[in-house]
């Protein structure tokens, strides 16, 4: 049996792990999705001081209070940030990490720093500045995929639910630098790419070859890859198939770019 703990991305929580979280435990696995602070059914909780920090915490305590080992820890977009934090704080409870979806931060790195566009990192900031009193980013319309990412494959009842349950995100989040020490980044990894949303194993296979000085961490052995041909939101759009590449990525499965 392994243990999954599920951190989701920007406007959502535990909520969206649903039906994967039921499709990993009807195969034996035990599943924890964790809702971060401010989000989800804990929106009422956010505050200016909801920041990073808060998010690591809460997962850490997930890790704790569960008395997970060797669990696999998978963040989808944002939630890599507060889920590496995490990793880096209790590397002893972890056996390994997925990376759905996001770009993968280093230490220093802070949420916003790590969107691909500048112009939309910029847009992102403003509508926190003039709609969210400054300490929160509100959800945007869901047509906005910019904001959102690629909504491929979602169904017309899983948009209605995820505009419904869309919380405002803490701005300090997105904007506090996360702070690594190293350890967690040792860990055996998955980066688990959704095609729909623009990015694939043979886009990263291009920046490899090129030489791009940040591809160095994904030759790694000890990372694997598989592609998703779906949007940015698998765990809505293709749960079984998720669920399967998060078992076989569990088992250390995966491409390896090296």
């Amino acid at each position: 049996m392994t243990a999954f703990v599920l951190v989701s991305g920007g406007y959502t929580g535990g909520w969206i792990w649903r039906e994967v979280a039921a499709l990993l435990r009807e195969r034996g696995h035990s599943a924890h999705p964790v809702t971060l602070t401010g989000m989800g059914d804990r929106r009422h909780l956010a505050g200016p001081d909801t920041d990073l920090e808060t998010h690591i915490e809460d997962v850490v305590q997930v890790l704790d209070h569960e008395d997970v080992h060797e669990a696999v820890l998978v963040g989808h977009c944002y939630g890599l940030h507060p889920l590496l934090g995490a990793a880096d704080r209790r590397v002893g409870r972890v056996g390994s990490m997925v990376y759905l979806d996001g770009g993968l931060p280093s230490d220093g790195d802070a949420g916003v720093d790590v969107m691909p566009d500048p112009a939309v990192r910029d847009r992102w900031l403003r509508r926190a500045a003039e709609l969210g009193g400054g300490h929160l980013a509100p959800p945007p319309p869901l047509d906005d995929e910019e904001l959102w990412g690629s909504l491929a494959g979602v169904s017309a009842a899983d948009r209605e639910r995820l505009a419904r349950l869309a919380a405002p995100q803490p701005l300090a989040t997105m904007t506090r630098p996360l702070r690594l020490t190293g350890g967690a980044l040792d860990l055996p990894g998955t980066g688990i790419f959704c095609t729909a949303n623009g990015t694939g194993i043979a886009l990263v296979k291009a920046l490899v070859a090129a030489g791009d000085p940040r591809s160095a961490r994904l030759t790694d052995p000890k990372v694997g890859y598989f592609d998703l041909d779906t949007g940015h939101y698998p765990m809505l759009s293709r749960p079984g198939e998720l669920t399967e590449v998060l078992v076989r990525a569990a088992a250390g499965e995966g491409r390896r770019l090296g």
